[in-house]
């Protein structure tokens, strides 16, 4: 490949350092002070080593699968729930404004958001559950969709060759939920962001189900965070930004932290673990569990069967359970 050289590409990463020394707080990581990547590889002239890990994820194939999988309902009628995908956008989206406000990082906050659930199984945390349970069951070994998100961009991708990506983007995928905090200032306003944005968008999907109406809502949380989603994410955003700001650490104040971790336990109780999701949980038991002992049956390691099935939309992993 020739050397593509020019004015621009020649200025770019001076350029970049230059900004990044103006505007940057001193707890952000800096783009061109990445610990690397675990093969060397020359830089990109005209983007920066994190916003070369964002363009790689969205390019993936586990990215744009993410159209098809269920972040609460599982295949549902309607063109405006939220998927897997949505999810991502809107967390990587309200994760850049706060890295933003707080004078960090935005591509590598943007890469982790966009990165984070690459590994997410069908039919959200029902699928999670299923393929959990039947690993457990029958070789003694868990499933975490947070460390096989890692895995898709460290190996399954690229025809096994992984994404290459910088040590930062992938300690935020890891450890963007589970136990452990991401080391950046970055990835942890991804894990912080992540809850934000799905509890509002799952309250906004439950009200257009059925499952709950505006009045279910808890009343001493709604009043104090909102009592519309935009309103809740513009009170938890500005918590965020502030508390992480007087603080010098990601975190969120008690009495706003509080009502959120209250909303979610409310959000649990009637609509993930609710009694109109349990049918729903109970139909991707069986089909996880059917593809899965399926695979093994046939022959395949437990790596390819955990791979393939993790891997699968809802609509294929519904037509491959049926077709069995």
């Amino acid at each position: 490949m020739p050397e593509l050289a020019g004015r621009v590409a020649d200025e770019f990463e001076r350029r970049v350092r230059a900004r990044e020394d103006d505007w940057l707080s001193p707890r952000a990581v800096r783009s061109y002070e990445t610990r690397g990547r675990a093969r060397d590889e020359p830089d990109c002239r005209l983007r920066t080593p994190f916003q070369r890990d964002r363009d790689r994820i969205v390019h993936t194939k586990a990215f744009r699968r993410l159209k098809h999988k269920t972040q609460v309902f599982i295949d549902p009628r309607g063109d405006h729930y939220r998927t897997r995908l949505t999810h991502t956008v809107e967390t990587a989206c309200i994760s850049r404004g706060v890295a933003r406000a707080l004078g960090l990082n935005e591509d590598l906050t943007e890469a982790v958001g966009l990165g984070h659930d690459l590994g997410h199984p069908p039919f959200g945390h029902a699928g999670e559950e299923a393929l959990d349970e039947v690993l457990r069951d029958r070789f003694g070994r868990g499933f975490r969709h947070n460390l096989h998100s890692l895995r898709v961009v460290d190996v399954l991708e690229r025809d096994g060759r992984g994404l290459n990506l910088t040590w930062e983007v992938r300690d935020g995928i890891l450890h963007h939920t589970g136990d452990g905090l991401p080391e950046t200032q970055e990835g942890r306003i991804v894990r912080l962001v992540d809850r934000v944005a799905y509890i509002n968008h799952d309250i906004d999907d439950a009200l257009r189900a059925g499952v709950l109406e505006p009045g279910d809502l808890p009343r001493e949380e709604i009043e104090r965070l909102g009592h519309t989603g935009s309103g809740r994410i513009d009170t938890l955003v500005h918590d965020l930004v502030e508390t992480s700001e007087r603080e010098g650490d990601v975190r969120q104040s008690d009495e706003i932290g509080e009502a959120m971790l209250a909303l979610r336990a409310f959000m649990f109780e009637r609509v993930y673990l609710g009694e109109p999701a349990r049918a729903e949980h109970a139909r991707a038991r069986v089909v996880v569990a059917r593809i899965f002992d399926h695979l093994i049956e046939r022959g395949e390691a437990v790596d390819v069967a955990v791979d393939y099935v993790a891997g699968m939309t809802d609509r294929f992993a519904l037509a491959y359970a049926e077709s069995l």
